[in-house]
């Protein structure tokens, strides 16, 4: 992709760089040298810059804090055999960002602003794409409101930013869940589908109340009836019954995670039967009971592919197989660290070099 955006560039004098241990990272707490910004006022989006990492200031009036107009992305980077940096599906996060911009109701953003922006900060950062299998430098774009004003209106003025943090994996061993009959992660018509901040602040009490259980996350349920699977704590959840894969069909409470888009894709390419639509927690306990449950997982760009061990329903916990070696769990986290290295062909244009 040629640069056709010109950002100017302030190199960090103090590059942290040469200090970072990448064995020993906690996700999401160790951030590159540089950041790009980009202001909206006066109706329009101003030049982008590429600045140094570091910490600023905002209004004690600031209007993201008092009335959450606040969105978010998580991408990954990935380096190949050959030092080569590549994004993974940026163009579906910018589609996605621009969604939730929209439920929100703060402005889109130019494609060639988060495309360009986004690259020349990953050229720039390239150093910091880490290579242990597993790894991958984790993207933030994210937008805020910047009105200094306490009003209940749309904020006039915005600020788009991208920060990045080499990771390792997000979860080290199987999960524990248990389904949520009380607590509401979104509702029908609500703003469950868009990556706002607020969705995940009001999830963090019953996640608490779950992990205080001996549970790691919550699979959620639908508003109504609470009878529904819609996500698994932060990801989407995925069942492969009786060799189909049964996923949630998404809706207005349930985001459209681009991992989900990929696994489902692969399932397709292997010609296995996909089925989205509506999933009871009874039918899964009754795969479970039955012996045809043979996985349970979720997907989402922080753990790609994360394992469910044991589902907890009213109480009662019910476990699950480990998924064998050809599970088809194990083959697509296999398949997409492949595609993602460049270690496999990648069929349907998911990378883009950086």
């Amino acid at each position: 992709m040629l640069d056709t955006l010109t950002i100017s560039t302030q190199r960090t004098t103090a590059p942290r760089l040469p200090g970072i241990d990448f064995a020993q990272l906690e996700f999401g707490k160790t951030f590159a040298d540089h950041m790009l910004v980009v202001d909206y006022h006066d109706g329009q989006w101003q030049e982008p810059r590429i600045v140094p990492y570091a910490d600023m200031t905002v209004s004690p009036a600031n209007s993201a804090i008092h009335y959450g107009q606040s969105i978010f992305e998580g991408m990954k980077a990935y380096k190949n055999q050959d030092g080569e940096v590549a994004l993974f599906r940026p163009l579906d996060n910018f589609h996605r960002f621009n969604a939730s911009a929209r439920r929100m109701c703060m402005p889109e953003l130019p494609e060639e602003v988060f495309m360009q922006g986004l690259l020349q900060l990953i050229r720039l950062d390239s150093g910091w794409v880490p290579t242990d299998p597993g790894s991958a430098l984790y993207i933030r774009p994210f937008m805020f409101a910047t009105d200094a004003m306490l009003g209940v209106r749309p904020s006039e003025s915005y600020r788009f930013m991208v920060i990045t943090c080499p990771v390792g994996l997000y979860y080290a061993k199987p999960l524990r869940v248990r389904f949520e009959e009380h607590y509401v992660r979104s509702a029908e018509g609500g703003a469950g589908a868009a990556k706002n901040a607020g969705n995940y602040g009001a999830a963090m009490y019953p996640t608490k109340l779950g992990q205080q259980e001996g549970y790691n996350q919550l699979i959620w349920t639908d508003a109504s009836e609470h009878k529904y699977v819609e996500e698994s704590g932060t990801m989407n959840a995925i069942f492969i019954i009786d060799g189909r894969l049964v996923t949630p069909a998404l809706s207005s409470s349930i985001l459209d995670g681009i991992t989900r888009r990929s696994v489902l894709q692969l399932a397709r390419d292997w010609g296995m039967p996909v089925e989205e639509r509506k999933v009871s927690a009874l039918e899964i306990l009754e795969a479970q009971r039955n012996g045809t449950l043979q996985e349970a997982f979720g997907v989402g760009t922080a753990a790609t592919i994360a394992t469910i061990a044991t589902i907890g329903y009213q109480g009662e916990d019910f476990e699950l197989p480990t998924p064998p070696a050809d599970a088809f769990s194990r083959r697509a986290t296999a398949a997409l660290a492949a595609i993602r290295k460049g270690d496999a062909p990648d069929p349907h244009g998911w990378m883009v070099r950086v």
